[in-house]
């Protein structure tokens, strides 16, 4: 039997346990022993992209922000989808995540950190967005199993009123967000809807021969 080969580690900022394995030419990111994503299931990322650059109208230069690098599928997807003139943040809490995408990854997307329209910064994604006004076309966020299941507990101030006023005061008009779930969440859906957003769920396999739609995306969509 192929062994898990253990490739990185690191801590998080409440101490938590980030790891980087490789089993059989497959690469999955752990957070405290427990799988968070593997480059063998990647439909549900690809389609938060597809989801969020949905626009209605064609962006000439559209500008767009993912929360949580991961293993760069997403990243990969966004660049695809929105064309040469775009340009693409991207917001990583752990700067390890980013070397082991450089290191470990390049084979799989690692060199797509270095596409000029990709710029990185480290850091919490709420930052990013607390910052910006009116900026983004589209904010993608995979920082946690979903709306209320936190990687980091102090994620929770992304998906409540504040966080969701904060997020559309970041967005362009007729801007999208789209959030990464690992299941279903009704009440999730209907706070998007009270904050003002156009707000969708859509279904989302974990892989291609997956029988049924185990995760979920929620989108918002701004008027404009």
């Amino acid at each position: 039997m192929i062994p898990f080969r253990n490739l990185a580690e690191t801590r998080a900022p409440d101490g938590s346990r980030f790891s980087l394995h490789e089993h059989d030419g497959e690469y999955f990111l752990k957070h405290n022993g427990r799988q968070l994503m593997g480059s063998n299931s990647t439909v549900s990322e690809i389609l938060l992209a597809d989801l969020a650059c949905s626009f209605s109208k064609p962006k000439d230069s559209p500008c767009v922000l993912i929360g949580g690098l991961g293993l760069g599928f997403s990243l990969r997807r966004v660049l695809e989808l929105t064309g040469p003139k775009s340009s693409v943040h991207v917001s990583e809490l752990l700067p390890e995540v980013v070397a082991w995408n450089r290191e470990f990854l390049t084979t799989l997307n690692g060199k797509l950190l270095d596409d000029p329209r990709v710029a990185i910064f480290p850091g919490d994604v709420f930052d990013c967005i607390k910052k910006a006004t009116a900026r983004f076309d589209a904010i993608l966020l995979d920082v946690d199993n979903g709306p209320t299941s936190f990687v980091q507990a102090k994620n929770s101030r992304i998906y409540n009123s504040n966080g969701l006023t904060m997020i559309r005061r970041a967005l362009r008009p007729g801007g999208r967000v789209a959030f990464w779930s690992a299941e279903r969440e009704p009440a999730f859906l209907a706070q998007l809807s009270r904050s003002g957003f156009v707000a969708n769920e859509f279904e989302a396999k974990a892989n291609e021969h997956s029988k049924r739609a185990a995760h979920r995306i929620y989108v918002g969509q701004m008027g404009g």
